[in-house]
């Protein structure tokens, strides 16, 4: 019906840099060569044509690529002059004692109320208790009290530890990006699957659909491929705790943002108005506060 707002697409999980003012060092990895140049917010609107369930691109969350408060005060200010951006996920150092000083400098700063998360490489530490540590306990502690969240990034055997996190932090509210990156590749998913129950059944826990095509076959990949794990996500956190996320500009390694948001649509062909907006646009907007 004309004159109704038209339907929100949140894409809750994107990253932007400029290589000529902040290297990325992780870009030099193999297999990083068509994504090893600059990318801004226009060329993701450039990209992301594909309509959603209906929907166009409305708003995204950034999120930070390096351990690096500059970084994070980058992305800040971007977000302060781009409506595109309505969330940002930061970094600081959580180990550190003067933690909480950090988060206020944040806050306070250019683009400080987009701050809604925290993130940390966990997927890069070789320590596999590093989210169990204490110093790393009293950093979460006090992004609880500055009312932000924390996104959980961990491959697929480091999940037990995001468990225990959950666990121990009834009261942190929680998003695991990537779903836990499963082993698409190789197929073997059962262990993947059965912690993934297990963080699911904490309901302050929430996952992001995302990242999936680049951890299948990046030139052979289908909806189908990836059915497995959506149906997995579906039945441990129900549409209401499940967020679309595009992991652009890696998602180029694997086809692209419009074909991620194409298979997207076709996982959701089943499910309800209600539980596509969920996906598509509710769950992302009550965790980052959108």
């Amino acid at each position: 019906m004309s004159g109704l707002p038209s339907p929100t697409l949140v894409d809750a999980h994107h990253h932007v840099w400029d290589l000529d003012r902040r290297p990325q060092p992780w870009l030099r990895e193999t297999g990083l060569e068509p994504i090893r140049r600059s990318f801004t917010v226009d060329d993701l609107s450039a990209q992301a044509t594909h309509r959603i369930a209906g929907r166009s691109l409305t708003t995204t969350v950034v999120v930070q690529c390096t351990a690096s408060v500059p970084e994070t005060e980058d992305l800040l200010a971007l977000a302060d002059r781009n409506p595109l951006i309505g969330a940002v996920v930061g970094w600081a150092d959580l180990t550190s004692p003067s933690i909480g000083d950090a988060l206020d400098a944040l806050l306070a700063g250019p683009g400080g109320t987009r701050l809604r998360s925290l993130r940390h490489l966990v997927q890069a530490e070789a320590d596999p208790g590093w989210l169990q540590r204490p110093d790393v306990a009293r950093g979460l502690r006090a992004v609880h009290e500055r009312g932000l969240g924390y996104d959980i990034l961990v491959r697929a055997h480091q999940l037990p530890s995001a468990v225990r996190l959950a666990e121990r932090h009834p009261e942190l509210r929680l998003v695991l990006d990537h779903a836990g990156k499963p082993p698409l590749a190789d197929g073997d998913l059962a262990d993947w699957a059965k912690h993934l129950r297990l963080l699911g059944a904490h309901p302050h826990v929430m996952c992001k659909v995302s990242g999936l095509a680049t951890e299948a076959d990046h030139a052979t990949w289908s909806s189908q491929d990836i059915r497995p794990v959506w149906d997995t996500l579906l039945a441990a956190f129900g549409p209401e705790r499940l967020m679309f996320g595009s992991d652009w500009p890696l998602c180029l390694l694997a086809g692209g943002w419009n074909r991620w948001g194409d298979a997207v649509q076709g996982l959701l062909a089943e499910c309800s108005d209600a539980e596509t907006d969920a996906v598509l646009a509710g769950s992302a907007t009550a965790f980052y506060r959108l």
